[in-house]
């Protein structure tokens, strides 16, 4: 096949596709379908894996695509599972899944998180392929996922793990979540904090509160936890993270009752923690830091523990991530800066086979009732996402 007859894709009609596509985690809602009918048609050699890992979890389709066999292999990965999209009648006459556009701004679940973002790659793999086809020396690769939003657990981890015992190498990888807080060009995320949920069942005796002198009151012991979990100093953070931070999420006795004293207080709390610190650490000094206070209380307690992912950053000098910032000044006409604020992503498990960065959107309406991104955004993100192709396999773009 010529450069000639390689198809160029339009990024807003792709976006639309996949937002035509209801896909609500678990559910596929044919997202990968679009994606991989665009990639073949490129020449892409697509594989779809299933993976069902765990007791208890649900199955997941995922897609890993390459064009070429040679080195360097630049990658795109990305999910095209969404969250629900919330009350119907709160975005009125828009339908979430209709992929509508209206004075320039198109609108649905999906739009910035990342549908938006695998549409525009797939739309920039097209254009520069259309002039660099026959020239073309290295590899492009999408690892895109159904499962980021939810579990997590049957997706980009294990897609990871398929490809290692393949032999499949990646040198780079862009990651197309929204990444910009207000304006196009704003921010590249190189980093996410760790995020560790704590879930402690503080044990007691109920009885009715007149007779103290039969019962175990669970309520000062869990007050104890919780001031001395608040008064915790875990660090002051370095130059590419926040100080880590503890939130308390559930303080709750299921008591409804003005006269009983309950049989047990549920705490909950999360973490966000910066590479200063460990999961395993952090369970360590939460277990040193509840412990004695149960002694002291007479009360015994139940304690467990997820940790969704450790804090990751790939390292700032890395050229890859001075590419990626030339890139995005030369489009947006703005430096971006290097973040590692925001939520957990799917990069945590590409971070130890490559060097791996974040660039996508804005993030401000992502999942949201009423989730959109200008259409104008989408063209820039596209002529960014080809600036990036273009320099990685320069002196060939």
């Amino acid at each position: 096949m010529t450069s000639l007859k390689t198809p160029v894709f339009d990024p807003l009609k792709v976006t639309q596709a996949l937002i035509r596509c209801p896909s609500v985690t678990p559910d596929r809602g044919g997202g990968l379908d679009v994606v991989q009918r665009h990639l073949e048609h490129l020449g892409f050699t697509c594989h779809r894996i299933l993976f069902h890992n765990q007791p208890g979890s649900y199955e997941v389709d995922n897609l890993y695509a390459r064009l070429g066999t040679d080195a360097p292999n630049l990658a795109f990965a990305g999910h095209t599972d969404v969250v629900p999209e919330g009350s119907r009648e709160r975005w009125g006459d828009i339908d979430p899944y209709k992929g509508e556009i209206r004075d320039g701004i198109l609108w649905g679940r999906g739009t910035v998180d990342m549908k938006a973002g695998i549409g525009c790659f797939i739309a920039a793999v097209s254009s520069w392929l259309a002039k660099h086809k026959d020239s073309f020396k290295g590899s492009l690769s999408f690892i895109i996922t159904g499962d980021e939003e939810h579990e997590a657990i049957n997706g980009t981890k294990p897609v990871m793990q398929w490809l290692g015992q393949r032999g499949e190498k990646i040198d780079a990888c862009v990651v197309g979540e929204p990444t910009n807080p207000v304006e196009m060009g704003d921010c590249i995320h190189i980093g996410r904090r760790g995020s560790i949920n704590t879930f402690i069942t503080v044990k007691g005796k109920q009885g009715h509160v007149a007779y103290q002198q039969n019962v175990l009151n669970p309520v000062p012991a869990a007050v104890a936890m919780v001031s001395a979990l608040q008064t915790l100093s875990l660090d002051r953070g370095n130059r590419w993270f926040k100080p880590s931070n503890l939130e308390m999420t559930q303080f709750e006795t299921a008591n409804c009752a003005e006269n009983v004293i309950p049989a047990e207080v549920k705490l909950r709390f999360n973490i966000r923690f910066n590479n200063e610190q460990t999961g395993e650490g952090l369970q360590q000094l939460i277990r040193q830091t509840v412990a004695p206070i149960a002694r002291e209380y007479g009360t015994e307690y139940d304690i467990r523990f997820r940790v969704s992912g450790e804090a990751f950053c790939t390292n700032p000098r890395d050229s890859f991530v001075a590419l990626v910032q030339d890139a995005v000044e030369e489009i947006s006409n703005r430096r971006p800066r290097l973040s590692t604020d925001g939520g957990i992503t799917d990069a945590r498990y590409l971070v130890p086979h490559c060097v791996t960065v974040e660039y996508g959107p804005l993030d401000n309406t992502m999942h949201q009732i009423g989730e959109h991104i200008p259409v104008a955004h989408i063209y820039e993100l596209h002529r960014v996402y080809e600036r990036i192709i273009s320099k990685f396999f320069s002196p060939v773009g």
